[in-house]
């Protein structure tokens, strides 16, 4: 099957990625629906140390390594500049690669100064191990202090979470990421599953825009996201079909009555009151040692 063309720039890097990217927490699925992906025009995958998904992605992008972009992500106790460094070499291992496309800190640590972080990711970009620099889970600000850290080099992305249901980031990440020029990745872009989204769409208008457009709700749930502007999302796929479904949301996008129909989809966003707290409780954690 031809792959269907569909892309975004990373940041302002001038560098265009897939506008669908295949996710691996946890991922059971083997080589072939991550292969099938690719072939699909999904040539991006997203994995980190902690998802223990990194070797069947290796595993993946041999032989075709250079047509695939790569993204992985450190777990906050390795912040520091040795543990960081041989962090970065073990996912180069597991990875069976000579460099990674997009090295992200997976949440904040707020027990490690993040200048200190982003100088030893500077070097590792001039050494060759990383080719950019993302975040995940990070919010506005601590995006603006981790970028003040470096010296060279920009943030291109944010890994957050993003759907029709969970709307959390139109509360200021989103609109400072596109004005900022750094991606947005969009992970669990369909809330954990199709059945999620029908919970808070009890008039049922995925189906009534998936008939009108001749395609899937998981394709119109998909495609909803990457017509706002910098969102790039990433799906599982633990099937060929799964995987052939969820591409079908490339090449094609949602008309303006279709945009708007879907927004008497009901969704949440978490407030500032539970964002704090739940910053808060990772603070506490980490203080205490769980930098998980």
């Amino acid at each position: 099957m031809s792959p269907r063309v569909d892309t975004k720039e990373l940041g302002n890097s001038g560098v265009r990625v897939p506008a669908l990217a295949l996710g691996t927490w946890g991922y059971q699925g083997g080589v072939e629906p991550l292969r099938a992906g690719i072939e699909m025009g999904a040539a991006f995958i997203d994995t980190a140390e902690s998802y223990g998904t990194e070797e069947v992605v290796g595993q993946a992008i041999r032989g075709i390594r250079e047509g695939v972009f790569v993204a992985t992500k450190a777990l906050p106790r390795h912040f520091r500049r040795q543990d960081l460094i041989q962090a970065v070499e073990r996912s180069l291992a597991r990875l069976n690669t000579d460099y990674i496309d997009l090295y992200q800190l997976h949440w904040p640590n707020y027990s490690v100064p993040i200048e200190g972080t982003m100088a030893t990711l500077e070097q590792l970009v001039v050494d060759g191990k990383i080719r950019f620099l993302g975040l995940s889970n990070f919010s506005a600000r601590e995006v603006d202090e981790a970028q003040r850290g470096l010296l060279k080099n920009q943030i291109v992305t944010d890994q957050v979470r993003y759907s029709l249901v969970d709307r959390t980031i139109e509360d200021g990440l989103l609109q400072f990421c596109e004005s900022s020029h750094i991606t947005v990745l969009a992970f669990s872009p369909l809330d954990s599953g199709l059945q999620n989204l029908r919970r808070f769409d009890e008039q049922d208008v995925l189906g009534q825009v998936a008939r009108e457009t001749g395609k899937t709700r998981t394709q119109v749930a998909l495609n909803w996201c990457l017509c706002r502007n910098p969102v790039v999302a990433i799906f599982r796929g633990s099937t060929i079909e799964h995987v052939e479904e969820n591409c079908g949301a490339l090449g094609w996008r949602l008309e303006r009555g279709h945009l708007e129909a879907l927004n008497r989809v009901a969704f949440r966003r978490r407030g500032p009151v539970e964002r704090f707290a739940r910053r808060a409780a990772r603070r506490t954690l980490q203080k205490f040692g769980f930098n998980t």
